[in-house]
């Protein structure tokens, strides 16, 4: 782990292989979130929820997402971006993982959600992603399986938020076995993708999160008639405001 990463989190609580050990070994002042649910989706809420930085980065714990990448995915955050997903297929990046029919599936998954979106992805199935903490406020995340990435990605397209795209080399993961299944897996990103293009409405309506940053869409609780009589009645109201 690269040394200018402040805190690590790691979400456990199923796992069999002394997860927790070995990382404390390794980093003695990780923050541990123990989570029982099952879910990836779960777990990175989970983890969302415990870190305090203002960048948050996302990756896997099996080793098949280099740490020593984190370095690309933050460089665009401090110049202006919101959102910074990894991508296999860019100049840089690459897999030493991804069969033929998961790359097959992908492709056409990444089409369709460029086509829907009107956005520019290379790489819709891969979660090695980055992010501005207050984007979590915006993009409202709510799955609880695999398809949070889908969520994730549809919604940071929709809600307006500026994305770029790195290159990424995924490594064969260094121990256990993948729990993806690429047909199953398949009509669960294109069912999360339909329900979250014709269902979700961005609090931003669009606008960047800046915008939020600068304007709290947020009215004080207070009332008064909206022709008032006497103008002086309002003044007192917009001064405290």
């Amino acid at each position: 782990m690269p040394l200018y990463v402040d805190e690590v989190v790691i979400v456990d609580g199923r796992s069999t292989d002394n997860t927790v050990g070995v990382a404390q070994a390794v980093r003695g002042d990780i923050v541990v979130v123990n989570e029982q649910r099952k879910g990836k989706g779960v777990a990175l809420r989970s983890g969302f929820a415990a870190a305090t930085g203002d960048i948050i980065v996302m990756l896997d714990a099996d080793g098949s997402m280099d740490p020593q990448e984190i370095g690309w995915f933050v460089s665009p955050l401090q110049h202006d971006y919101d959102f910074v997903k990894g991508s296999r297929y860019v100049t840089g990046g690459g897999s030493e993982d991804l069969t033929w029919l998961r790359r097959a599936g992908n492709r056409a998954l990444t089409g369709l959600a460029n086509t829907v979106l009107h956005s520019n992805y290379s790489d819709l199935c891969y979660g090695y992603i980055a992010f501005r903490r207050e984007c979590l406020e915006v993009l409202q995340l709510e799955s609880d399986g695999f398809e949070i990435e889908t969520e994730l990605i549809v919604r940071a397209a929709k809600a307006g938020l500026r994305i770029a795209e790195v290159p990424s080399f995924e490594l064969d993961r260094i121990s256990g076995a993948s729990n993806l299944q690429t047909f199953r897996d398949g009509w669960r990103v294109l069912g999360t993708m339909a329900h979250e293009c014709l269902l979700w409405e961005a609090p931003t309506a669009g606008a960047r999160p800046e915008a939020l940053r600068r304007v709290k869409y947020a009215y004080a609780n207070v009332s008064f008639p909206r022709t008032p009589t006497d103008p002086k009645s309002v003044l007192p109201v917009v001064s405290v405001a």
